[in-house]
């Protein structure tokens, strides 16, 4: 038998299920990465086909680059891409050894005056990249860059000279938010959930749920969409929801909403599901490629959010 990297299979899930519907829709359209990841997550897929995939992004000075995350095409080394390896790695549980040496040496690289991370390294200019993330040859530091990785350091008990600037940048990002919109709200909720001082991540989490519903960035009531403002720049349509805070049952942002509001959103998150077993991509499109790419990677995350919360996907 060919080496397939998903041996010993499960059961197949039943026709029509969720499961089996997003199975094909991934064998159908995604990338071999999330090939990979689709069976590491759900056909006990092994975590060294998920490494070997990821390494065909990984370049020479310790960053990621070639359009892993689809939104910034060509091969340079970029947060965004870096930030989104370490996700796949945290996910397989291969955070460590010299591979993390080399990563944080990148990211120092890279850094800001204030020791975080920028959106976007002036490096992408010349190659393709969305249009609502601008090119500057002075990038700021950005939380949404900087949060989810210093996070995801810190829970992986990952320790580096550069996290400690990067985690007083988060830190001081975080508390001083006051107008905000769900994607910076996110980054900050990724640093909050495994930030070291679980009594000031728990504090500042707390005024940032009270934020969210006063300023009307959740939808809580899917059937009423229309009640809810999408913030400037977004695509028309594209909503946040609780299970978006909340990705899982564990985090600090599932304190900000009822059981019924959870419910709501995961039933909605649910519904979500296309006839083709994918599940959508609702920011701005503004390249063929890159919504079909980004869309095994939304279809992965909504189905491992409804697992999380023991929703049945087949």
């Amino acid at each position: 038998m060919a080496e397939t990297g998903a041996s010993p299979l499960p059961p197949t899930p039943p026709a029509h299920s969720p499961l089996f519907r997003a199975e094909q829709f991934v064998w159908l359209t995604a990338r071999v990465l999330e090939q990979r990841l689709f069976a590491y997550h759900f056909l006990n897929g092994a975590a060294d086909a998920v490494e070997t995939a990821l390494d065909a992004y990984r370049n020479e000075d310790g960053g990621y680059g070639h359009a892993l995350e689809p939104d910034l095409r060509g091969p340079v080394s970029q947060p965004l891409h870096t930030g989104h390896a370490l996700h796949v790695l945290d996910a397989i549980e291969r955070c460590g050894g010299q591979r993390m040496d080399r990563v944080c040496r990148y990211l120092t690289s890279v850094s800001t005056m204030d020791g975080a991370l920028p959106a976007i390294h002036p490096s992408q200019r010349g190659y393709p990249a969305a249009p609502f993330i601008p090119i500057v040859d002075d990038p700021p530091s950005s939380l949404l860059a900087t949060g989810p990785v210093v996070g995801l350091l810190h829970r992986n008990e990952v320790w580096h000279a550069w996290l400690f600037r990067a985690t007083d940048f988060c830190w001081q990002a975080v508390e001083s938010l006051e107008k905000s919109h769900p994607y910076e709200i996110e980054a900050a909720v990724a640093f909050l959930d495994s930030a070291p001082d679980r009594t000031r991540a728990e504090a500042a989490a707390g005024r940032l749920g009270r934020l969210v519903r006063e300023q009307r960035l959740a939808a809580l009531e899917p059937d009423d969409l229309a009640a809810y403002p999408v913030p400037p720049g977004y695509a028309p349509g594209e909503h946040h929801f609780p299970h978006d805070y909340a990705r899982t049952p564990r985090s600090l942002a599932r304190a900000w909403f009822t059981d019924d509001e959870m419910s709501r959103s995961l039933d909605h998150l649910a519904g979500e599901q296309h006839e083709d077993g994918g599940w959508p991509v609702n920011w701005r499109q503004w390249a063929p490629g890159t919504a079909l790419e980004a869309r095994p990677l939304v279809t992965i995350r909504a189905l491992r959010t409804l697992r999380a919360y023991g929703r049945h996907i087949g």
